[in-house]
């Protein structure tokens, strides 16, 4: 699916994942297609490949489950396809993060900035600033002679290597779609109207937990501590904003780890050269705990910016630049 990246300054990755998680699949479920009043000369050729699916509402506005899982299938696809054009692309991201106090005043600030490029299919992050400024030479000599390692790697890889590493990440993705698809019965979904999103477009749907609905898997137990709402671009059959906040504590983990309520997460995309949705901006504010040792209390913005297409017969001559 598509990737959202947030390794937010070496946070748990436990708690990430959990987290992260359910936004990526959540709300890479809803991929509704556009109305019949939809301005045809703005659909994308991906939207013209099936008909349009027409959401039928109950009285409640409450959308029937079997309308959701055919909205998930083609969102999968999507975002399938997404994450395929996705390693076409290197970008800058910027993150900022707020540490809290226990009345919700900054502590502190930190931010970071990253070159994130594409190695051998391979999403790799290069650090070039701390708190906006440019990092020492001998920071950017580790960051380099790291990048190299990486190179060096995937470029020694035995074919049985490639091959065990292919077949875990399809065993990965196919885990995932089996997620994305369960979201459709633990949850009902409101049609609540529509709201333009960057001059576009988007109907926006609500969805909360089902009651008395029992999860198929260990992943979706955790589901039911969360409500959300998405934004679905009406011309791309895109999910273009998320909304999710948890509803309730939870925890995992050996180490006793929790995410507490009120933990939220918002997530936008944008779309680049007219081909591919990519991340644009992600909010998010966490209340968590893990075990005894450390609290997190912070707020923490992301910003994803220069997106640049290279070719994948390009070859790397110089770390982090491609000829």
């Amino acid at each position: 699916m598509l990737v959202i990246r947030m390794s937010i300054m070496g946070f748990p990755a436990g708690i990430m994942v959990a987290t992260v998680a359910l936004a990526g699949c959540l709300f890479a479920q809803d991929s509704l297609s556009p109305s019949s009043s939809a301005n045809p000369s703005a659909v994308s050729t991906v939207s013209m490949a099936a008909p349009p699916i027409e959401l039928k509402p109950d009285s409640t506005g409450v959308v029937p489950p079997e309308q959701i899982r055919e909205l998930l299938r083609r969102a999968e696809d999507k975002d399938l396809e997404n994450d395929k054009l996705q390693r076409n692309y290197t970008y800058v991201e910027r993150e900022e993060r707020h540490h809290l106090d226990s009345r919700g005043a900054v502590q502190k600030v930190e931010s970071r900035t990253l070159e994130v490029l594409q190695i051998y299919g391979e999403d790799v992050e290069r650090l070039t600033e701390k708190d906006d400024k440019p990092l020492p030479a001998d920071e950017t000599r580790k960051e380099d002679e790291k990048i190299q390692k990486i190179i060096d790697k995937r470029k020694n890889e035995s074919e049985d290597d490639r091959r065990k590493r292919l077949e875990k990440e399809e065993k990965s993705r196919q885990e995932d779609r089996k997620f994305v698809l369960e979201v459709a019965d633990a949850f009902n979904f409101r049609l609540i109207g529509s709201e333009a999103i960057n001059g576009r477009d988007a109907w926006v749907l609500e969805g909360e937990p089902r009651p008395g609905y029992e999860a198929k898997s260990r992943e979706a137990k955790m589901l039911s501590k969360f409500k959300g709402r998405v934004w679905i671009d009406k011309y791309d059959d895109q999910w273009v904003k998320l909304d999710i906040t948890a509803i309730d504590t939870l925890s995992f983990g050996l180490v006793l780890a929790r995410i507490h309520k009120g933990t939220r997460i918002v997530v936008e995309l944008t779309q680049v050269n007219d081909e591919v949705w990519l991340p644009k901006h992600v909010q998010f504010h966490l209340d968590a705990r893990l075990a005894l040792f450390k609290s997190y209390d912070e707020d923490v913005e992301q910003t994803f910016r220069d997106y640049k297409k290279f070719h994948t017969e390009s070859k790397i001559t110089v770390v982090g630049e491609t000829q």
